[in-house]
């Protein structure tokens, strides 16, 4: 399958003004990132001399994943193709996840050095990827420095955490201070606001003022919100939960695929977070497959409008009900047919302007049997999924394809061409999902078939010489028979 996609690929971009990635780069916005989520802590331990106390066997302690790690798998994301890396919180923690924060103006020391984490940025840029991280305000320890210091700043959670009141403005002046100071030293290229829906709005507003002067880069949220100023993106209101329900086993209702598909631009799109149960779990509870179901989901995610947002370990289908059963250590010793499908939907994502920004049209929604094109000026695309228990078809007009087109797939490789209304029409079997690429009608490749016909000739000629020697050498040998 790899093979065929790539070669599909390199055909869709010599045939299209594609932008190249050198002029994507130069010209990247927001929406042309994809994200993916880490936690530093389990995702692959590369040193020991700073695995303080670690036991991996223990799912709620540090496990011992680090700076280190990350930056030596960074082909790993840059092979899933995802262009922003979200490491988490790496500040000094009392926990592996991060939430509960020490003090902000120190990284963890389970993650590894300044220098360490230094060079998973300069990694990660080499390759063209984003280092994100997130800022925990919320669930800080109870040890942090400043809840000594200052307690006003903060009130207590009911389990023995700290929330900062973001709205005080010694605590804002404080919080916004100490990360300007981070963002001066570290070329991050985003930041996360944890509980973002718990916080001050002006507090947001301000810190992305703030944060935006030292350094240009996005703020994004980490909770389902409408958009609040300050913020760059934040989750679109129930996308997890509709996601979910549609993709968890095969026809499930889907008309919200639809709103989501309308709503999707310039907002975060995810099926699970780091901070809940995964989309695995839901699989799993309905006895289903889970590499088919991401699969399927993994074809509407990474081609509808949003910013995808796909969580470390998905790529395998990784399960997890509760944290921290949720944060298990990645596994790179899989199979990698799920991880090839991420691979091609982001290497056409990122060739495909119109997929990231183009003009999006439902044509067919019904029962799990979604079809819907991607296209700009320059190129259409059309995505249909059947996430149904029976074979589907459906009809696209020629005003979506255009006339004298065909519509080739990119996955199982069939070529749709114009039947005589102008229509074209398309076949998908159960539980199977295809991206058709408009191209212009090539016909019949006749240097292709005068090729196989001089073939043909040619041994046919050479069986024929083959004939007459076999008949000549029998008929000497017989002659040579008589005479003795």
């Amino acid at each position: 399958m790899k093979v065929k996609w790539i070669s599909s690929i390199a055909a869709a971009v010599m045939s299209l003004s594609l932008i190249s990635p050198a002029a994507a780069e130069e010209t990247r916005t927001l929406q042309d990132e994809s994200i993916y989520d880490v936690l530093v802590d389990r995702f692959f331990n590369q040193k020991i001399d700073n695995d303080f106390e670690v036991d991996s066997t223990n799912p709620a302690a540090f496990n011992g994943g680090d700076f280190a790690g990350l930056a030596g798998e960074i082909s790993h994301i840059q092979k899933l193709g995802f262009t922003t890396l979200s490491v988490g919180p790496v500040f000094a923690s009392a926990t592996y996840d991060g939430k509960e924060v020490l003090d902000y103006s120190q990284l963890e020391r389970h993650f590894g050095t300044p220098e360490e984490f230094q060079n998973l940025i300069d990694e990660a840029n080499d390759q063209d990827i984003k280092i994100m991280v997130d800022i925990p305000t919320q669930q800080v320890s109870s040890d942090h420095i400043w809840v000594s210091t200052n307690p006003g700043w903060f009130t207590e959670n009911e389990d023995g955490t700290y929330a900062l009141n973001t709205a005080d403005e010694e605590a804002q002046s404080a919080l916004i201070a100490t990360l300007s100071e981070f963002v001066k030293e570290y070329e991050v290229g985003a930041m996360r606001l944890q509980n973002t829906d718990s916080l001050d709005a002006d507090f947001i507003e301000e810190f992305s003022r703030a944060i935006k002067e030292v350094r240009d880069i996005y703020l994004l949220a980490d909770r389902e919100m409408e958009p609040v100023p300050g913020l760059d993106a934040t989750v679109l209101p129930g996308v997890e939960e509709s996601l979910r329900s549609s993709y968890k086993n095969f026809d499930q209702g889907s008309e919200e695929l639809t709103r989501l598909i309308e709503e999707g631009e310039g907002r975060l799109i995810q099926v699970d977070s780091l901070w809940g149960s995964r989309f695995t779990a839901d699989v799993v509870e309905e006895r289903g497959f889970p590499p088919t179901r991401w699969t399927l989901l993994f074809t509407q995610l990474l081609t509808m409008p949003g910013i995808p947002v796909v969580q470390y370990g998905s790529e395998i289908a990784m399960n997890g009900t509760v944290l921290p059963e949720s944060h298990q250590i990645m596994d790179f010793s899989v199979q990698e047919e799920l991880i090839d499908h991420i691979a091609n939907l982001n290497s056409l994502r990122n060739s495909s302007e119109a997929l990231r920004t183009g003009d999006t049209e439902v044509l067919h929604e019904e029962d799990g049997w979604i079809v819907y094109s991607r296209s700009n000026e320059e190129e259409t695309w059309v995505v249909a999924i059947n996430n149904s228990s029976s074979t589907q078809h459906m009809t696209v007009p020629a005003e979506v394809a255009g006339k004298g087109k065909e519509m080739r797939g990119l996955f199982g490789g069939d070529i749709v061409r114009e039947e005589d209304d102008g229509a074209y029409r398309i076949t998908l079997d159960r539980e199977v999902a295809e991206v058709f690429h408009v191209t212009d009608e090539r016909g019949l490749n006749t240097a292709y078939f005068v090729a196989l016909a001089v073939l043909y000739i040619v041994f046919m000629i050479f069986l024929w010489i083959v004939w007459r020697k076999g008949k000549q050498r029998k008929a000497d040998e017989a002659r040579k028979n008589s005479l003795e």
